[in-house]
């Protein structure tokens, strides 16, 4: 039977391959950010025994995804209003979902320059294209001419 592999470690390894993610320590756990933070480890935090990460979802994504398995899923203090998801760790780990989450919090957090090039390569589904930008209408003969439009008075 193969060693079981430190979930800490095991977490590492998938979000180095995100580009410029860092691991920073904060509040006595590791946090990965890109700019802003993205993910949050947690051991045995807040008197709780558990092992879990907490990620930035998309807004309501975390309900869903705690109504469909609270056994698995959790929305963490603090975060969690501000749409943060709790992943346990203590139990068995669909890594290539729990990659898929990482990486749309790191999404969902990072600038668009890490991002181009990405989004073709790890969306599941094609992007809509964008519509035509409408054309801005002309500004009034005032504003073309640089002077004050004129007042009629009854």
């Amino acid at each position: 039977m193969p060693a079981k592999t430190n979930p800490l470690t095991r977490l590492r390894q998938v979000i180095r391959t995100f580009p410029e993610a860092t691991e920073v320590e904060a509040w006595g756990a590791p946090t990965w950010r890109v700019g802003r933070m993205f993910a949050m480890f947690e051991e045995s935090m807040h008197g709780l025994e558990r092992v879990a990460i907490w990620i930035k979802a998309a807004p309501g994504n975390n309900e869903i995804m705690v109504a469909t398995d609270p056994k698995r899923f959790f929305i963490p203090p603090y975060v969690g209003p501000a749409g943060w998801v709790g992943v346990r760790l203590d139990r068995k780990i669909d890594w290539d979902e729990l990659a898929d989450l990482l990486r749309d919090g790191y999404r969902l957090v990072a600038p668009k320059r890490l991002l181009k090039g990405q989004a073709k390569a790890h969306s599941p589904e094609p992007r809509a294209q964008s519509p035509e930008p409408r054309a801005q209408s002309p500004k009034p003969r005032a504003q073309r001419q640089g002077t004050k439009p004129k007042v009629r008075r009854g």
